[in-house]
């Protein structure tokens, strides 16, 4: 019988390929019909490896979550960048490769990312989500958010709405 560990650790710069590709499945699965696909496509190509490990190295605050030493997905966090709401913390990404959605990874990932916050003394949690990803606005209204906030996001002349969820 083989047992599979699930870990959960700050990002290495020897990561970054591995997130990488979670970063364009995930995307893909996520925003396929929602952001124009030559403005998706040119988000995803943006941030190859080389982009995570600049990232990593410098002072972004990259987790992953391993199962059975595969990087199955990221969060990235920091402080809240809405001047316009009280919480400190943010976490600016959270995304999964699609084979491992739907089994909790995702919610444990959720929680060390709001762990790591409230340990580097941030109070309060806000994550943006787009209006149109239905999974990520059932995900975080799942794990207790608020609806607080709404935002526009443009790509390609298209607005998005957004919306913004809040933990005390």
């Amino acid at each position: 019988m083989n047992t599979l560990t699930i870990d959960i650790r700050k990002a290495d710069p020897r990561d970054a390929s591995a997130i990488a590709e979670v970063h364009q499945q995930a995307w893909r699965g996520a925003y396929s019909g929602i952001i124009p696909h030559r403005t998706l496509t040119s988000m995803i190509n943006r941030r190859g490896p080389d982009w995570w490990a600049n990232a990593i190295r410098k002072a972004a605050t990259v987790l992953v979550v391993e199962i059975g030493g595969t990087v199955a997905g990221y969060a990235t966090i920091g402080k809240n960048r809405a001047r316009e709401l009280r919480q400190q913390g943010e976490i600016y990404e959270l995304y999964l490769r699609p084979e491992y959605q739907g089994i909790g990874l995702g919610s444990r990932l959720f929680k060390a990312a709001k762990t790591r916050l409230a340990d580097h003394g941030l109070r309060g949690l806000v994550v943006w989500a787009l209006e149109d990803n239905h999974n990520a606005l059932a995900f975080y209204a799942g794990n207790g958010g608020r609806d607080v906030a709404e935002g526009v996001e443009v790509f390609e002349h298209k607005a998005l709405k957004k919306v913004a969820f809040v933990w005390e």
